[in-house]
């Protein structure tokens, strides 16, 4: 149990230091970050501005206790968010070191995904819809 805490608290941590750092810097505009893929992907520099913003405050989010639906719409939104970055730098291809910024932002997906699945019971949702008996709810599809 103590081994899941340590992975699961390393992950979160990896990720929301990645995602709340690149946002900062493209709230900021650091001439190294937006600036540079701007001309190559075609996106107006607003949108990073708007990018940023929700990567710092997903950042804190998947740190924060409590709210837990808030962590579930965090989580997506970065996976998200690294899924879109890694799927636009393969469709313009050649751009700079290329199968790194494809392969970066997959990586940091994997990582969210296996933040989210190792948060411990007091950070999930839980059962959203209760049965008459106490029970999880199971939608079963009928034939």
């Amino acid at each position: 149990m103590k081994a899941k805490i340590i992975a699961y608290w390393t992950t979160t941590i990896l990720v929301a230091f990645f995602i709340g750092s690149g946002g900062v810097a493209q709230l900021a505009q650091y001439q190294g970050n937006p600036h540079g893929v701007v001309p190559v992907l075609g996106y107006p520099m607003y949108f990073f501005a708007i990018l940023g913003f929700w990567k710092v405050l997903g950042a804190i989010a998947i740190l924060v206790p409590r709210f837990s639906r808030l962590k579930e719409w965090a989580y997506a939104g970065i996976f998200f968010d690294l899924t879109g970055a890694a799927a636009s730098c393969a469709a313009v291809g050649g751009y700079g070191a290329y199968a790194f910024h494809v392969l970066a932002p997959l990586f940091l997906a994997v990582l969210a995904v296996v933040s989210w699945a190792l948060r411990p019971k007091n950070r999930t949702i839980g059962i959203l819809i209760p049965s008459k008996n106490g029970g999880a709810v199971c939608a079963q599809k009928a034939d």
